[in-house]
Parts: structure tokens; C-alpha cells; sequence
């Protein structure tokens, strides 16, 4: 099923991985991603590294308790195995410290929860240097 596709990024040959503990946030992630990307759900950083041999990706979202369980010093190990690689952190909330601290620490972006397509392929586009559609809530009073 696609879901609102821009057939030029389909083409883009932009490769993601998705790196959660929780296997319904990255099953989520990578449904809403992988019309416009090529989007995969990657186990763990192990199996990141082994993929990423072949399979270069540019763009990593890396579940908030990934960090939590490494510590934030994960950020520079993905760095130093992986180049040119923008990594989003995904959170529940864009102000979590432990999430600001990552921004601080190597994370190029924070993805927070709830999780839309539309904010999920927007943050994708915007760390791959693709156009953003601006977009401005309108309240009807």
C-alpha cells in the first residue's frame, strides 16, 4: 500500500535503517517509510554494523532506549563505523534530556512520539537534503 508517495523520492535510492527495542515502533517506522525509502528494521547495532558493509545507509532512527541501555557514547561508535550518516533519535518527547543530550552528543534530529507519516517522512526528508513542504496548523474557531 502507498500512501501518499512522491514518485521522485521513490526513485532516490535513499537507504534507512530502523534500530528501536520496541519492535512495534520500528514495525511502525519502517511501514510508513518504506514507500518513499528503502526502509529496514534492523535488530540491533550489531546487525547495523554487519549491513551497513554492503548496505551503506544514510540515514539511521535510533530508538531513544538503545541509548539508554549503551549510554550516549553509542552515538560516537555508530559515527566511527558508519560514515556520513545523519541519525534521528526517536523519543517520546523532542525536550526529553536524555534525547537533547544526544543532540548534543552526535544525533543530527529528534523524531518525537506520537508518530505520523507525515512527521516521520518530513524529518526523513529534511536530513537528506530533500525539499520540506512547509506545513502551518490552522485553529477554525
Amino acid at each position: 500500500m502507498q500512501i501518499g508517495v512522491d514518485s521522485n523520492k521513490a526513485v532516490d535510492n535513499k537507504r534507512v535503517f530502523v534500530v528501536d527495542n520496541d519492535e512495534i515502533m520500528s514495525a511502525a517506522l519502517q511501514f510508513m517509510l518504506h514507500d518513499e525509502n528503502e526502509t529496514h528494521e534492523i535488530p540491533d547495532l550489531e546487525a547495523v554494523y554487519r549491513k551497513a558493509v554492503d548496505w551503506k545507509p544514510d540515514l539511521i532512527f535510533l530508538g531513544i532506549s538503545i541509548v539508554k541501555e549503551k549510554g550516549v557514547g553509542v552515538l560516537a561508535e555508530i559515527r566511527s563505523k558508519i560514515s556520513n550518516l545523519k541519525i534521528v533519535m526517536v523519543a517520546d518527547s523532542a525536550t526529553d534530556p536524555l534525547a537533547q543530550e544526544c543532540l548534543r552528543n552526535g544525533a543530527n534530529s529528534i523524531l518525537a512520539k506520537p508518530l505520523t507519516i507525515e512527521k516521520a517522512r518530513q524529518k526523513v526528508d529534511a536530513q537528506l537534503g530533500r525539499s520540506v513542504k512547509l506545513s502551518i496548523p490552522v485553529q477554525v474557531m
